[in-house]
């Protein structure tokens, strides 16, 4: 089979990389030269583990090449993805759908025989059926089938939610649609993967509502974990001993200083201003969206009340800077509302990320801040030491090393990575999430 992948970033590239590895060939088109330049050469323009690997293997092997010609990409395919960016439009929040409807439109006006036209976008509930009208509208010459085909992919850990997902969900009231993504998924059925065949509605509302109800879940642990604070009990017993009821699960029930990403601001905003626009409002949802955007702006205030009150003249050593660990992105990451509010607050920064910097550079303050080049590096003579993000290197810090590299002896741990007995033992004042 063939198929063409418009969108050469997260999504398109791994799903791309992963439906090569199917035995599927695959083109990857995008607008970006340089990127597509860099891709042709291996060079992979994210941070996502064995994706260089998959990438690299594949050109190899002449199943996967990227292109800027999408015409020719969209020839002779049997579905044609689209995977182009959904961000939150400015000023109201709901989903910028324009570069998916501009997509749809230049694959219907390039292709030459009928096709799946696949959204991998996340998109909102009746985004697909305005793509159908779109392209019968642009083509009504050619059969363009159209589906939904919505992605669950973590960063991180992407390839293998690809390879051995949850579930599959495929959204068309097309019998050939239906039958084109069952073979393209077809390794998947040999491993006997869930496939949820359905509406397109309903497929769309399946993306949203999944990360809605896990920034929910996220979210309610960490009123949990403020909770446990105030009456002198422990978040991490309270999340195993309800997470061990299977009506709830353990998953999502880590506390920390509050959700960011590419995925839960955006879609449960989306959802959200969806929802009211369709009168009938998802009031947890916009809750859940207040509460987080509260508790990462509130972070800052932890750290210099344990501080004293003042950060003025400090040196403050800050370990991850990405919103979770085995990624570089940094879009909505707690750093982003913790660095600067301490950089106003007069103290001096010395951070460290195993692989956001890069990033961070372009979206944080750039005064007050300075890049080490390891983790013990950013805590050389600090007064306070901040863990913003639970990168595993930093997990296996010996609190000596830690307590003989810095002045002070202030350590908030925003993740509950490190054991309180241990870092008190090492001349530290802790202080950790929802723990006594």
């Amino acid at each position: 089979m063939r198929i063409a992948m418009v969108g050469a970033g997260y999504v398109g590239l791994v799903s791309g990389a992963c439906f090569a590895e199917f035995g599927v060939e695959v083109r990857v088109v995008d607008t970006d030269a340089a990127r597509i330049a860099a891709l042709r050469e291996g060079r992979i323009p994210i941070y996502e583990p064995g994706l260089d690997r998959l990438v690299a293997d594949n050109l190899r092997d002449r199943r996967l090449s990227f292109t800027t010609d999408l015409a020719a990409a969209v020839r002779g395919a049997d579905a044609v993805f689209l995977a182009v960016g959904t961000p939150s439009r400015r000023g109201d929040g709901h989903a910028d759908l324009s570069y998916v409807f501009a997509a749809a439109e230049q694959v219907a006006r390039a292709a030459e025989d009928p096709l799946v036209l696949v959204t991998k976008s996340t998109v909102p509930v009746g985004t697909g059926r305005r793509v159908q009208e779109l392209v019968r509208r642009v083509r009504p010459d050619l059969d363009i089938a159209v589906a939904s085909n919505p992605e669950f992919l973590r960063e991180g850990s992407a390839i293998g939610d690809f390879m051995r997902p949850d579930r599959v969900v495929i959204g068309t009231d097309s019998e050939r649609a239906r039958e084109v993504l069952r073979r393209l998924y077809r390794p998947l059925y040999l491993i006997e993967t869930p496939i949820v065949a359905t509406s397109i509605e309903t497929a769309e509302l399946i993306k949203y509502a999944a990360n809605a109800f896990l920034a929910m879940k996220i979210t309610f642990i960490n009123e949990m974990a403020d909770l446990c604070e105030a009456a002198g009990a422990d978040v991490h017993d309270v999340a195993r001993g309800i997470g061990l009821d299977g009506r709830i699960g353990r998953k999502f029930l880590h506390p920390g200083p509050g959700y960011g990403g590419s995925c839960f601001p955006k879609d449960t905003l989306a959802l959200a201003r969806t929802a009211q626009s369709l009168g009938a409002p998802a009031r947890l949802v916009e809750t859940t969206i207040a509460v987080n955007e509260a508790r990462k702006a509130r972070m800052a205030e932890r750290v210099i009340a344990a501080c004293g009150g003042s950060v003025a003249g400090l040196a403050i050593a800050v370990l991850g800077l990405t919103f979770k660990p085995e990624t570089d992105d940094m879009r909505d990451a707690p750093s982003l509302a913790v660095v600067p509010r301490l950089v106003e607050a007069g103290a001096r920064l010395r951070a460290f990320d195993p692989a956001g910097m890069e990033n961070a550079r372009a979206l944080l303050p750039a005064a007050g801040i300075e890049y080490a080049a390891g983790a013990l590096e950013a805590a050389q003579g600090a007064d306070a030491l901040v863990l913003l993000t639970e990168w595993n290197e930093f997990r296996a810090l010996s609190p000596d090393r830690l307590r003989a590299a810095m002045r002070g002896d202030v350590v908030l741990d925003l993740r509950n990575v490190w054991d309180p007995a241990a870092m008190r033992e090492a001349g530290f004042r802790y202080h950790s999430i929802g723990r006594p």
